[in-house]
């Protein structure tokens, strides 16, 4: 595909095959329309990783040969164990979209777990599982490296 060549159903920005969010002036925040643009985005993110999950456990099956030589079986098995790492951490990210939909459905999702300000479109849109504000995310970063420190 040349560069610059982009999908034309599909801007460059595109979040999990959703359009970013085009706010009306003076709009209410988290209202039902941006509630449900959210809800798009984590149902469409939740799905690409179960499939995902899904074909790696096909692949899985499909591959797992019996190999006599020890040098392909040993192969075998630390791709696999890489993909299985992988697959663990999109499962704790399904979980994490799945809390985040709860979030959404109670009316909680798009504030600050610690200081109950808005964590703003722009920053979900990015990161729709985020629970805090950039500012709270800063001091929890700069607190966790003196930590390890």
């Amino acid at each position: 595909m040349p560069m610059g060549d982009t999908n034309k159903s599909l801007g460059p920005l595109a979040i999990a095959g959703v359009e970013p969010y085009q706010a009306k002036p003076d709009e209410e925040y988290m209202n039902e329309a941006q509630k449900t643009h959210f809800r798009k985005i984590l149902e469409a993110w939740r799905n690409q990783l179960r499939e995902e999950v899904d074909r790696t456990v096909d692949h899985m099956k499909d591959e797992a040969a019996n190999f006599p030589d020890p040098v392909d079986r040993a192969a075998q098995e630390e791709e696999f164990a890489l993909e299985l790492r992988a697959r663990d951490r999109e499962r704790k990210l399904i979980k994490k979209i799945e809390k985040t939909l709860v979030k959404l459905e109670d009316d909680d999702f798009g504030y600050c777990e610690h200081c109950g300000i808005e964590i703003g479109i722009r920053r979900l849109e990015a990161r729709p599982t985020a629970e805090l504000c950039v500012d709270c995310k800063t001091l929890a970063e700069i607190k966790e490296k003196q930590m390890a420190g």
